[in-house]
């Protein structure tokens, strides 16, 4: 994001070990997703969707995403919470977290040592095994809080962040009060297994296949599925190139749903400032 953030060279002869407690969660999380056919029912697969949209294209994709990590748009403060709590909500770690790795992304892309999820890695590396074996300079806070300080300075991020695993328990609570287990299934472990794919391949196959509009210099790259599966996060050519956009589908045929949403945000006086046109001058390759 910033060229001022400090590059943070990952410790000389030290290769990140992998974490149990991380393959233990996920697989756990994946296995459980698997009972899913035991549990169905209509109305906890339209709960499944409504989830995926609501935690996927509002709470990561518009909130942790183009909202926090990005600024491409200002909304009110307290609006503002709202998406983040949405957002830690996901099981995609806490705000600053998020935020400060994201923005190691985009100021290291592709850097084998700095970027986190860098895909010059391999595939598995950039989709999850940089969860699986993580790196100090991208999970230890006092590291990562230093690419999202204007987080940092908040109390509530700061409590987001350490908290956020807490929120699944009155989420959970409230979604077997509402279906019994075969919400709690499909709304927790179907859902948080099924976004973070979703986000992942942003991560890692958007940097390995699609097409290229504009001559970024990085590997980040424009491909349809993975935008259909993130409301729009994967045109992501798009998006390396002009990063503090608020709109990432730039053609009239790259469907950018969370757009659609920043769009409403904007109809009703709620976003403020919205980035929607590359600066002049700006053009394809």
């Amino acid at each position: 994001m910033t060229a001022n953030f400090p590059a943070i060279a990952p410790e000389r002869g030290n290769s990140p070990r992998l974490r149990w407690v991380n393959v233990v969660f996920f697989t756990a999380f994946h296995a459980l997703a698997l009972l899913a056919p035991w549990f169905f029912s209509w109305p906890a697969l339209g709960l499944l969707l409504f989830l995926h949209w609501l935690f996927g294209s509002i709470g990561i994709c518009l909130g942790y995403h183009r909202l926090l990590s990005h600024r491409s748009f200002q909304v009110p403060k307290w609006l503002e919470y709202v998406i983040a709590t949405i957002g830690a909500v996901a099981l995609q770690g806490g705000p600053i977290f998020w935020v400060g790795g994201h923005r190691q992304h985009h100021a290291h892309t592709e850097d084998i040592n700095l970027d986190p999820y860098s895909a010059q890695r391999g595939f598995w590396w950039s989709h999850m095994l940089w969860i699986f074996y993580p790196r100090p300079e991208f999970f230890d806070y006092e590291t990562y809080q230093k690419y999202a300080p204007d987080l940092a300075r908040q109390p509530f991020y700061r409590w987001l962040d350490r908290y956020f695993l807490l929120l699944q328990i009155p989420f959970g609570l409230l979604l077997y009060a509402l279906g019994g287990w075969s919400f709690v299934i499909y709304g927790i472990f179907v859902r948080s297994v099924l976004l973070w794919h979703s986000t992942w391949f942003v991560n890692s196959a958007s940097h390995l296949w699609g097409y290229r509009t504009f001559d970024a210099n990085d590997g980040a790259r424009n491909l349809w599925w993975v935008s259909l599966m993130t409301y729009g996060e994967g045109w992501h050519n798009n998006h390396h190139t002009y990063p503090h956009m608020a709109k990432s589908g730039l053609l009239w045929w790259e469907i950018d749903v969370t757009w659609w949403s920043i769009q409403v945000l904007k109809t009703l006086g709620l976003a403020k400032k919205v980035v929607s046109h590359p600066p002049q001058g700006a053009g394809q390759k």
